[in-house]
């Protein structure tokens, strides 16, 4: 019954996060020093979520090293983005580098 009570509270509070977004979006000016911070969230969240990754797979220290194929493709990935700044291209030679890196180098 606890489990239950604490998934309907979680629910709870997060219809009342988004919904007041929706709710009071047009009422509430930001000031441009925090609509500047707010713009770079989705990069910093993202960020935080995919180096932990490519660095340490494992969860343990981290693999610097060519027998990495995250950080590989990561490297890769990063590499494309700054040459190209097209997002797909990027994903896509992400994902082949690393692909192939694992199917063909490590074996």
């Amino acid at each position: 019954m606890n489990y239950v009570l604490l998934i309907l509270g979680m629910a709870l509070i997060t219809y009342v996060i988004r919904s007041a977004v929706f709710v009071l979006g047009d009422r509430i000016v930001f000031p441009p020093l925090v609509r500047t911070a707010l713009s770079f969230v989705p990069v910093t969240v993202l960020t935080a979520i995919i180096v932990p990754m490519a660095v340490s797979p494992h969860g343990g220290g981290p693999e610097l090293t060519w027998r990495n194929p995250q950080l590989v493709g990561a490297l890769a990935s990063c590499a494309v983005c700054v040459a190209t700044r097209r997002p797909l291209v990027t994903i896509a030679v992400g994902l082949a580098v690393f692909f192939l890196w694992q199917g063909f180098v490590l074996r």
